[in-house]
């Protein structure tokens, strides 16, 4: 259980953050850099969710990939280490990543085949689950640096898991345009 009793502490004031394992890395260290645009995927989702009264079900999936996020950030947050950290460090599953397919297959079942590409907009919902998209697909682009990095190990299944919720959020986006129904379509040239 997390307990917060003081919001801040001071400790960041020389430009650094602590990982949940200890160590201190720079603000702008590209794990924390990671997980932070993972917090700021969370955080466009919860905006998306505030438009999605008329569809429960795809805002209890939208409250579940939130929650899944906080894993995702404890588990960049806390790489693996040889010390003895006396706890479990959270990490994401490969449950995880089956559900966020089955969920995508779910909501595209419904939907007609694309034509074209799609652009963000239609309704207010599909506009700001884009926008998470577009955080989601820069926030894999960080994890998939820090992959490369030398001295960092990332688990497959955060790799997996975000390239996964963009195809959701993308899926989400065209099911809240009424079912792709709405969707604003990309026209090549148009405006040539």
């Amino acid at each position: 259980m997390v307990k917060l009793n003081k919001i801040y502490t001071r400790t960041g004031d020389d430009g650094t953050t602590g990982l949940v394992s200890g160590p201190r890395r720079l603000k702008h260290d590209l794990r924390v850099e990671a997980y932070g645009t993972i917090d700021e995927t969370s955080s466009a989702i919860g905006i998306a969710r505030l438009h999605l009264a008329d569809l429960p079900t795809v805002d209890a999936m939208l409250m579940r990939i939130q929650n899944d996020l906080f894993d995702l950030g404890a588990d960049l947050a806390t790489p693996p280490t040889d010390e003895v950290l006396g706890y479990e460090p959270l990490r994401i599953v490969a449950a995880q990543v089956d559900r966020l397919e089955q969920e995508i297959d779910a909501l595209n079942g419904e939907l007609d085949p694309l034509t074209s590409f799609v652009l963000a907009g239609g309704s207010p919902a599909s506009a700001y689950l884009h926008l998470a998209r577009t955080i989601a697909r820069r926030a894999e682009r960080l994890i998939v640096a820090l992959t490369k990095s030398e001295g960092e190990v990332v688990g497959a299944s955060v790799v997996m898991y975000v390239n996964r919720l963009s195809d959701f959020l993308f899926v989400a986006a065209r099911y809240a345009n009424d079912r792709g129904k709405s969707d604003v379509l990309w026209v090549p040239g148009q405006n040539r």
